[in-house]
């Protein structure tokens, strides 16, 4: 039986010791292989035109040519998957939205020092960002299969429904989950609601702290308010909260009437934190048929399974096609389990959402 090949690497970076930091976690995953690190945009063009690799790490700061700068050069002349990597955070935020604009497919935090089990989670989520964008559509690219590693389920998180939640309130609630590809995606589907749309929760898989800018952006695209969400934040009309990126969960709980957010810390699910699963479960526990469940781009099966309880618990749930996802998984995952009353192209999802909840 023949293996599939290796995806293979190429880390761009200034600095030396995270050059050799990302080799030694990617090189880590017998799934993928560094082919070569280089410290600055000309010296990895060398290595391009040697052997032209299936993803690209790059920094966002370097001398002589910023990261950004090489990023459109390479998206103009011979695109590539690339994610971006830099250690700001908060402060450099807008310049990784930046970047997706570019053309990046993700964006990942550089590795830093901390506890044990924060590195390995970190060095789990660098490899699993970057088997998602191999699997990027930018142009004819090959499939692969990667074997899923054994991971934790919304029950870490969450108790499974028990039964069905009440069945009348004044409002409907949409819960919407995302990873590679997502931003945009996102970007399309916020970008044509009105006003008056009914209240959103997303799980969009980021790193920390990166959520945060995101939510501005978005808030300045939309006719809808967006902002990052925070424990306690009540869901209403015209406004959507995205969870926030890196330590903590983000689920929907009912006080009376009203919907509200609870943000609480928790391990990884389905190798992610915060988790489509864990938003998508305590929709179906705690809305019920008064929620619409919406899986779009991403790798992994992240959501599949909580889209299902969904579904279950009597909401309308809607997947994004493969024709127009960046990363058919998720998706495809939601649809194989049976969690999708209906599949659409991104440039539907905002009229269905519209029609879903105006029942």
């Amino acid at each position: 039986m023949t293996m599939p090949k290796p995806i293979r690497v190429l880390v761009i970076d200034d600095s030396a010791s995270v050059r050799q930091a990302m080799t030694a976690i990617l090189s880590a995953d017998p799934e993928i292989e560094v082919i070569a690190a280089a410290a600055d945009p000309f010296a990895a063009a060398r290595h391009i035109q040697e052997e032209i690799p299936d993803v690209i790490t790059l920094d966002v700061e370097m001398p002589r040519m910023d990261g950004i700068t090489f990023l459109r050069k390479l998206m103009s002349q011979r695109p590539i998957p690339v994610v971006m990597c830099s250690s700001l955070v908060e402060e450099g935020s807008d310049t990784l939205l930046q970047a997706l604009d570019a053309g990046a497919v993700d964006v990942i935090l550089k590795p830093r020092v901390g506890v044990a089990d924060h590195l390995a989670e970190a060095h789990l989520m660098i490899r699993e960002t970057v088997k998602g964008a191999a699997r990027a559509r930018l142009g004819a690219r090959r499939q692969r299969t990667t074997a899923p590693a054994q991971k934790l389920t919304a029950d870490a998180v969450l108790p499974p429904p028990t039964g069905r939640a009440m069945s009348r309130t004044t409002e409907m609630v949409v819960a919407i989950g995302a990873s590679t590809g997502g931003t945009e995606a996102l970007r399309e589907v916020l970008e044509a609601l009105p006003a008056n749309s009914p209240g959103i929760v997303i799980v969009q898989h980021m790193p920390e702290s990166f959520t945060r800018a995101f939510a501005r952006r978005l808030d300045g695209l939309c006719q809808i308010d967006v902002k990052e969400a925070e424990d306690g934040d009540t869901v209403m009309r015209g406004r959507a909260l995205i969870a926030p990126g890196g330590l903590r969960h983000t689920m929907l709980e009912r006080q009376g009437a009203r919907y509200v957010v609870s943000v609480r810390e928790g391990p990884l699910v389905s190798r992610h934190r915060p988790s489509v699963d864990v938003l998508f479960r305590s929709a179906a526990r705690n809305a019920g048929a008064n929620a619409v469940g919406i899986i779009l781009t991403g790798m992994g099966d992240d959501g599949a399974r909580g889209l299902l309880e969904m579904k279950q618990a009597g909401a309308r749930t809607f997947a994004q096609d493969e024709a127009t996802s960046i990363v058919f998984g998720m998706p495809k995952e939601a649809i194989a389990r049976g969690a999708a009353d209906k599949v659409i192209p991104l440039g539907s999802v905002a009229r269905e959402l519209l029609h879903a909840t105006a029942r």
